[in-house]
């Protein structure tokens, strides 16, 4: 079954970026000159995917508006003649791509922002972005990677990088069959372990691709970690019901849920920015010379 909804659980507030994030969602962080939950929603699209699910809250409002049409400002553009800035806006959207707006009423974690989306989800598979984690997949973006996968397989696939083993504890850590492939079967899938007991050095990074079945789960999937319901211990449980794999996606990602990540994906994006690169190298070279 061909994947068409994606899933954004935007609801959360921030705290990493005070005072940056009171007023304005952290998805809304600028890279350059679009927003973070714009990249997501252009790998989604990227990848097939023509139904955008944001599970929100109240002080999201600013989500909304991004992907709005704003009638004023394209005529405004349009009377200026800056039709280059009028067709970057109309793009924000594409034609045959919709909206959907869910609310999380309280802040119980990542799998109940994903059971949030139930109703508008369906009996389909569907793919989950977390925004934090901006992925340059160069010329194949990494969901557009993953749902070939799961067309292939017909299995739920989750995107996973090798991280520093001292590094588990912040991170879903898979247990695979084996094998150094890109595609592998899992056995087991644990949040956050410490690294004496994790069971690989794999973790799930912010791409998911999930077959419905996942959601029945959630609904049966008590509190874990920090209290809140965990996507992956219901993943955990789907392993008893059905194959689950794992993908080592082609890309770099930047962890913009953290200052230090948010930074990097700054530079390396303005450095191959069209209109800014060679200027923003040059003024780099000479605040950093030998780079």
């Amino acid at each position: 079954m061909k994947v068409r909804k994606a899933v954004f659980p935007v609801a959360g507030l921030g705290t990493r970026f005070l005072p940056a994030t009171k007023a304005s969602p952290k998805e809304m962080l600028p890279v350059v000159d679009k927003p973070l939950i714009q990249y997501a929603a252009e790998e989604a699209v990227a990848a097939g995917i023509s139904e955008l699910i944001f599970v929100t809250s109240s002080a999201k409002r600013a989500i909304e508006d991004h992907f709005d049409k704003n009638f004023e400002l394209e005529v405004e553009l349009e009377r200026r003649g800056k039709h280059a800035l009028l067709e970057q806006v109309r793009r924000i959207v594409p034609a045959g791509v919709s909206c959907v707006y869910v609310r999380q009423p309280e802040a119980l974690g990542l799998g109940h922002a994903v059971l949030c989306a139930r109703q508008v989800v369906g009996e389909e598979p569907f793919a989950v972005i977390l925004a934090d984690d901006l992925i340059d997949g160069g010329d194949r973006p990494v969901l557009a990677q993953m749902v070939e996968a799961f067309e292939r397989e017909g299995a739920s696939i989750l995107a996973v990088e090798e991280v520093d083993p001292e590094e588990t504890h912040k991170y879903g850590v898979v247990k695979p069959e084996g094998g150094e492939g890109a595609l592998v079967r899992i056995r087991g899938i644990v949040e956050k372990p410490h690294p004496e007991v994790a069971p690989s050095n794999l973790a799930v990074v912010g791409r998911y691709v999930l077959t419905p079945r996942i959601l029945d789960l959630l609904e049966h999937t008590e509190r874990g970690a920090g209290g809140e319901i965990q996507l992956t211990d219901a993943i955990a449980e789907l392993l008893h019901h059905e194959p689950v794999f794992a993908y080592r996606y082609r890309g770099r990602r930047y962890d913009c849920g953290s200052k230090l990540g948010y930074l990097e994906a700054t530079v390396e994006y303005g450095l191959r920015h069209p209109e800014l690169g060679e200027d923003f190298r040059r003024y780099l070279a000479g605040r950093c010379p030998g780079l």
